[in-house]
């Protein structure tokens, strides 16, 4: 029994060695690192915006692996290689930034972030990230 018990405990070390050995796994995707999903926000409301798998270049940039955000207020995603709309709900950020400030009117909001390449095309739902904020007075 003794040299079973020593046994599983050279293997369990083993497995906990080869796991912190390996590279984590970087997830793809765009989300807010501000605000946080149902936060209650006063005007005006810091966006900061992420992504993952991407590189954020100006509009224009017609280079793969790169876009830049858009932010839609109280809508949902863009389909993919659809042309994000340009108008008072849709935000571009062609210039490559990756903040904010944004004045809200007070209630309930939705705020989807959508990435999209340098010609605006929407990278589409899987390049999306939709969260609900409550704007307070």
């Amino acid at each position: 029994m003794k040299m079973l018990t020593q046994s599983a405990g050279r293997w369990l070390t083993a497995l906990a060695l080869t796991m912190l050995a390996m590279p984590a796994i970087a997830m793809e995707g765009v989300g807010f690192a501000t605000p946080e999903d149902g936060a209650e926000v006063s005007n005006p409301v810091q966006v900061e915006m992420e992504v993952m798998g991407m590189q954020v270049k100006p509009a224009g940039t017609m280079e793969e692996g790169t876009g830049h955000h858009h932010l839609i207020i109280d809508a949902g995603p863009v389909a993919k290689g659809e042309v994000i709309p340009a108008d008072d709900s849709h935000i571009h950020f062609g210039g490559g930034q990756t903040s904010h400030e944004l004045s809200l009117p007070p209630g309930e909001h939705t705020l989807t972030l959508q990435f999209a390449d340098g010609e605006h095309q929407s990278y589409g739902p899987d390049w999306s990230s939709t969260i609900t904020v409550t704007v307070v007075e």
